[in-house]
């Protein structure tokens, strides 16, 4: 008797792009065409199409109480930026870098947040002269603030970012819980509080950011109630009512073989339930979800081409001109522990039979230069287009760029 054979892992469905005679199209422009439209491979690819679908599909999953900011750091490319700043309602930023960009996409100071463990005088300095809201991660951080503020002559917004006691179960990294960098351990913020009051800043709420890339809806659900649960505790012993409450965010998308996409009625059913209680127990508070690579990562390609087809012991090779300094993340050097392969595609050849084990490596001298790893594709050749889905977050400005002397990748939105 034998055993049945396990099923074998597949990644989920990368609909989002439409393919005609066998060739994706990005923002309706067929791959070869775009290719010769940007000038050269590699490149990255947004679809602007598919970024406003997303942030439609949100609006109306989730409550209209709930305000949606843009994280910057999920991708930074400015055209975006500005794509994204007419689309939702704020942007949250980690750096001045990222405050210059948010601030030239046409988002209103009052609609920016800023966040980061490792604010430096002058980046503070930055944000209160532009008037943005800033994420207090330290005492040090506030009492820096009082002196920026009576040197500029106006007090400094702020809101405490708060270190929970408590993690988001199965997320991909773990922003809060236990001993970590960010934000002030919930058992101090009373005290930090206390001192923001007496210091005179501006203060207008709470930002808790417990984890990211979670695809368990009841996983976000439960964190989402503790937030909400943890700041109407701290509300007591803030100075000032609570203006704005952001609950940060955690939605993942489907990267790796088994993954499936994040249920999102849950989760707006929940939010729903924290903003009626928010209207009595924190009136007139703005609940904000703060949100980079649900609202992008899908809506990105990375495409880069073969340059050489070679067979080692009976195994299949496509050696490409893009990979590891281009798109860290994808060769599994971004945080995987066990590395897994990305959803990869021969982007003009999606048609043909994909059942030729094949491994699709970078032109960098080191065996990290892995993009797909022993992955079914069809038979491709020098000159043909590989694409890596989900690209459009943690992509370009994530990744070691000048690694080996190796020229750039271009973004473009299509």
């Amino acid at each position: 008797m034998t055993a049945l054979a396990r099923p074998v892992p597949v990644h989920a469905p990368m609909s989002q792009f439409a393919a005609t005679d066998g060739e994706i199209l990005v923002g309706g422009v067929p791959l070869v065409r775009l290719a010769a439209r940007v000038g050269q491979t590699p490149f990255y690819a947004y679809d602007r199409a598919l970024l406003s679908a997303r942030v439609t599909e949100l609006r109306q999953a989730l409550p209209a109480a709930i305000q949606l900011h843009y994280a910057v750091k999920a991708n930074p490319m400015p055209a975006l930026v500005g794509h994204m700043a007419g689309l939702v309602d704020g942007l949250d930023v980690a750096s001045a870098g990222e405050l210059r960009t948010a601030l030239d996409a046409g988002c209103a100071p009052a609609g920016i947040s800023f966040a980061g463990p490792g604010k430096r005088d002058e980046e503070l300095t930055q944000a209160v002269a532009a008037g943005v809201l800033l994420n207090v991660e330290s005492f040090r951080e506030a009492r820096a603030l009082a002196g920026i503020s009576a040197r500029l002559g106006w007090p400094a917004r702020v809101a405490v970012r708060v270190n929970p006691d408590f993690e988001l179960k199965s997320s991909g990294m773990k922003m809060g819980g236990g001993p970590k960098p960010f934000g002030v351990d919930a058992e101090e913020v009373p005290a930090l509080l206390a001192e923001i009051g007496s210091l005179g800043l501006a203060f207008e709420g709470f930002h808790l950011f417990a984890g990211s890339q979670n695809l368990r809806a009841e996983a976000i659900v439960e964190a989402q109630q503790k937030s909400f649960e943890l700041a109407l505790r701290l509300a007591d012993s803030a100075p000032a009512p609570i203006r704005v409450l952001n609950l940060g965010g955690g939605f993942g998308i489907p990267y790796f073989p088994g993954e499936t996409r994040l249920d999102l009625a849950p989760i707006g059913a929940n939010l729903a339930e924290i903003a009626a209680a928010a209207a009595t127990g924190l009136p007139g508070a703005a609940l904000v979800i703060e949100l980079g690579r649900y609202l992008v990562g899908e809506a990105g390609l990375y495409v880069c081409r073969v340059v050489d087809r070679k067979v080692s012991r009976g195994h299949v090779f496509l050696v490409c001109d893009g990979g590891l300094h281009h798109h860290l993340s994808a060769s599994g050097n971004f945080g995987q522990v066990i590395r897994k392969n990305y959803p990869v595609a021969i982007g003009n050849r999606c048609d043909a039979s994909a059942d030729i084990p094949t491994s699709v490596v970078g032109p960098l001298c080191t065996p990290l230069d892995l993009i797909a790893d022993r992955m079914p594709l069809p038979v491709a050749q020098p000159g043909d287009l590989v694409v890596i889905f989900q690209s459009g977050a943690y992509g370009a400005s994530a990744s070691p760029q000048a690694f080996l002397g190796h020229p750039a990748a271009v973004e473009v939105l299509v």
